[in-house]
């Protein structure tokens, strides 16, 4: 069984101690990753080859060292240098108590450590139920207090029975599950829902840990409110709300229907919360409203996860398709379906703060750190709740953000990912991440960002002939010396393509390889007298083609395609029979490498320059070679072929007849087979260059549920310790609820603090001053202003020079707002009575 499922770790080897036990460390600042009692293998490794192959059971000493076996004996030689540990997965097996030991002796999970007894209270109360069943032949009637005192009865009996008794039974919990035992909660059934069917797969397929017995929990906090309430709300009314209304009652009903929602994504997690929405029937009423926005366009690779998409529905908006499907699921629904991007440039159009403040709640369903950090500083700015989540195969997490109760979601912010230094991916790459990035890259600078160059070069530079007389009079135009290459190579058949295809496999695997060992040949020491080819560089080996290699063969013929689609050039099926291609081959000149005197970039620190630097001899070459295809097109009466427009490709990696993800699986197992690297099979390439967000139907449809009761629990207006975030990962299964961290106050003075929703407005009109602004924060909260910012302009510092000429100046004048807008926030500091600046909560400036 894999325990996990996931993928197994690699940690590259700086030394290797001779000793019992053995200790290796790890290169520096570069953690195993390991944990206690992992396996791991060894291969590379120079010097002590004896480990090579080995497998060994570890013991982590930090995260950067771990023992390994005892290695101080003959039969292993000294390290030297190299190698990598590999985690090997164990098999594990896994026992299970039968059902009829289980109802008495359970192995309970504890989702929330707040409420430690719970678990067991809910357990004794689904045996009373089902004991309630067999004595009355039904379930305890809707709210009847009389069948609740049975229940808890019951529950007292079960756990007379029981080997291990609850000390307290919550005598609330099997209250309420007497008054809703008729009823159904679509919420948590869609969390139960998905966990449950997670089990299933466990069971079916031996991957991750299978829960380990039970997993009992509630929404109980839902209930909180209802216990004087009229029992005539819930009772059924023949409609299909009639299970949710027993749950929630008709007045909560009532509120769901007038909901306005705004929900940001349409994605897995969206469509789940559609679904949700039109179960316990949302914005079903005049007044309320689902308006929900994403301007993707739905894929192949969605359609195992996002189930309001079928194959009929792909390159179609997600969001207007998602809107149709949910009608089907529930017609009363008001749902308003668009396709724009919640992002700054809509600030002032289709989501401004007066649209925001329409909403009673938000729902995050992205997919990006970086638009869910923009959402919510419009939730804060506008002071509107927001609900967040999201999943990453089988982990997924869910956050409830209220205003002036909880923290916002920004409040805490992730470690960034590890960048991947540009010349590890330009010359050293140690994986096979490295190489199939580096094809995604190549990918786009030849065929999207070259030919795009190209295109605009020649729109604003329409004659080659003068063109060519800047260049040979020392003037120089961007894009030049890249624009005459592409001109002068453009091929005008089908041949062409295959030829220029089979020179790039030569440039790229062949002469790179070469010019690297030229550079740093492999007796290279660096200063400190160690191997410049050492752990993680990894030397090079030219790759020599070969007509019988079918990666090399595939990396030539998918090059030729997309070269002759960006090239406009015709071609057939004919075209790809492999005669066909070894006798284009056979005539393709090869040149010989010449090494370059090229700078090489081996400083892991310096990032990707910007642009090349342009020479003189360059640009005259640029000239001479523009002019070259000038001549030989002069008798052509179809000169002007070869600066036609080229056709730019955009990335498709649900489309295989196009060949992208072809061409990235051949170019990064030949890089990889460069650099004696294990290759990738075509579905890690895909997943990995798609940038594709492994996700589980299974793991969606339990957080959206979670959401969805986070939501309810919003309407209600709930106090903060009713509010449940959620950490799950169902591989383990860990489930973890918390309460959400309270909002943090800044105190200025006494008498005086602000949170993160705060802001305070200020008034002006149109001969509103800087002065006058300065002195309402003095006469108001006595003090002195230091700084006043709007967006990314200053507009008053003081020790600035000539910022304070600006006081008697209006602020109409000094912020200039454009046409029609009637306030603008500002960043204000202060200046405390110890003379440090004090940043404040924003400020909202009104003109008039």
């Amino acid at each position: 069984m894999d325990l996990n499922g996931e993928e197994p770790k690699e940690s590259f080897i700086a030394d290797i101690e001779k000793a019992d036990p053995g200790v290796v460390t790890c290169l520096e600042n570069r953690m195993h990753g390991f944990e206690d009692g992992d396996t791991v293998t060894f291969r590379e490794i120079k010097g002590m080859t004896a480990l090579n192959g080995n497998m060994c059971k570890i013991r982590v000493l930090t995260p950067y060292a771990y023992s390994i076996c005892d290695t101080s004996t003959d039969q292993f030689a000294p390290y030297e240098h190299d190698g990598i540990a590999t985690q090997v997965k164990v098999t594990s097996s896994t026992h299970f108590e039968s059902l009829k030991k289980q109802l008495h002796a359970p192995a309970l999970l504890t989702p929330d450590l707040s409420r430690f007894e719970a678990p067991g209270s809910i357990h004794l109360g689904i045996c009373a139920l089902h004991k309630f069943r067999e004595l009355h032949g039904r379930f305890p009637n809707i709210r009847c207090n009389k069948d609740a005192a049975l229940l808890e009865q019951l529950a007292e009996d079960v756990n007379s029975q029981m080997e291990q008794r609850v000390d307290s039974i919550d005598k609330n919990l099997i209250r309420n599950l007497s008054y809703t035992s008729q009823g159904c909660f679509p919420p948590l059934c869609a969390a139960l829902g998905g966990i449950a069917a997670q089990e299933g797969l466990k069971a079916l397929t031996g991957k991750f840990t299978p829960l380990k017995q039970w997993l009992h929990f509630d929404a109980s906090e839902v209930l909180s409110g209802f216990e004087n309430s009229d029992v005539q709300c819930f009772l059924p009314r023949q409609n299909r709300y009639d299970a949710l209304r027993i749950c929630i009652g008709e007045e909560l009903c009532q509120q769901l229907c007038n909901l306005r929602i705004f929900m940001v994504g349409c994605g897995a997690i969206g469509c789940e919360m559609i679904k949700n929405y039109a179960m316990i029937g949302i914005s079903t009423a005049e007044k309320g409203q689902i308006t929900i926005t994403d301007n993707d366009l739905i894929e192949k690779s969605n359609l195992n996860r996002q189930f309001l998409f079928r194959p009929h529905h792909i390159q179609k908006p997600k969001s207007t398709t998602a809107a149709q499907s949910a009608l089907e699921i529930n017609p009363d629904l008001q749902i308003e379906a668009q396709q724009y991007k919640v992002c700054p440039q809509t600030e002032n159009s289709a989501y401004t703060d007066a649209f925001f403040t329409s909403q009673d709640l938000i729902v995050n369903a992205l997919d990006n750190v970086e638009a869910r950090r923009y959402v919510d500083s419009r939730c804060v700015v506008n002071q509107r709740a927001l609900l967040e989540s999201g999943t990453m195969g089988a982990k997924g997490h869910v956050q409830v953000i209220v205003p002036h109760l909880t923290e916002s979601y920004s409040t805490q912010r992730d470690p960034p990912d590890e960048d991947v230094p540009y010349c590890t991916l330009k010359s050293f790459p140690a994986t096979v991440e490295h190489c199939i990035q580096w094809a995604r890259d190549k990918f786009e600078s030849q065929f999207s960002q070259k030919p795009s160059l190209f295109n605009k070069f020649w729109s604003s530079h329409q004659s080659p002939l003068h063109v060519v007389e800047i260049l040979q009079n020392g003037g120089t135009l961007d894009g030049s010396v890249q624009v005459s290459r592409l001109l002068e190579r453009r091929p005008s058949d089908w041949d062409g393509c295959v030829a220029l295809a089979r020179l790039k496999f030569e440039k790229y695997f062949n002469h790179k390889a070469k010019q690297l060992l030229h550079a740093f040949p492999a007796d290279t020491k660096l200063k400190d007298g160690s191997l410049f080819w050492q752990s993680p560089k990894r030397p090079p080996t030219p790759v020599v083609f070969s007509q019988k290699d079918v990666t090399h063969m595939s990396f030539v013929v998918t090059t030729a395609r997309i070269l002759a689609e960006m090239f406009g050039v015709n071609w057939n099926s004919q075209d790809l029979l492999p005669e066909r291609i070894a006798q284009i081959l056979a005539a393709v000149k090869v040149p010989e490498f010449r090494p370059s005197s090229k700078v090489i970039i081996t400083d892991e620190s310096v990032d990707k320059p910007e642009e090349d630097t342009v020479t003189g001899d360059e640009l005259e070459d640029a000239a001479v070679r523009i002019q070259r295809v000038m001549g030989n097109s002069a008798g052509d009466q179809a000169m002007g072929w070869r600066f036609n427009h080229l056709k730019p490709a955009d990335f498709e990696k649900d489309d295989d007849s196009n060949g992208h993800i072809d061409f990235i699986t051949a170019a990064s197992n030949l890089r990889a087979e460069m650099y004696s690297i294990d290759p990738a099979d075509r579905l890690k390439t895909k997943r990995i260059a798609g940038r594709i967000v492994p996700a589980i139907a299974t793991t969606t449809a339990a957080v959206a549920g979670l959401v969805t009761i986070e939501l309810i629990k919003i309407v209600k207006k709930s106090p903060i310790e009713h509010y449940k975030n959620c950490f799950l990962n169902l591989a383990l299964p860990v489930l973890v609820f918390s309460e959400p961290g309270a909002v943090e106050r800044t105190v200025v003075k006494d008498n005086l603090s602000f949170t993160l929703w705060d802001k305070w407005e200020v008034r002006g009109h149109k001969d509103f001053t800087l002065q006058d602004f300065l002195n309402y924060f003095k006469g108001k909260h006595g003090f002195e202003v230091t700084m006043v910012v709007h967006g990314v302009r200053m507009i008053y510092v003081p020790v600035m020079p000539g910022h304070r000429k600006r006081l008697p100046q209006t602020l109409l004048k000094l912020i200039k707002p454009s046409q029609g807008k009637k306030y603008v926030d500002l960043v204000v500091s202060f200046e405390s009575d110890n003379s440090e600046d004090i940043p404040g909560p924003p400020v909202r400036y009104y003109f008039s």
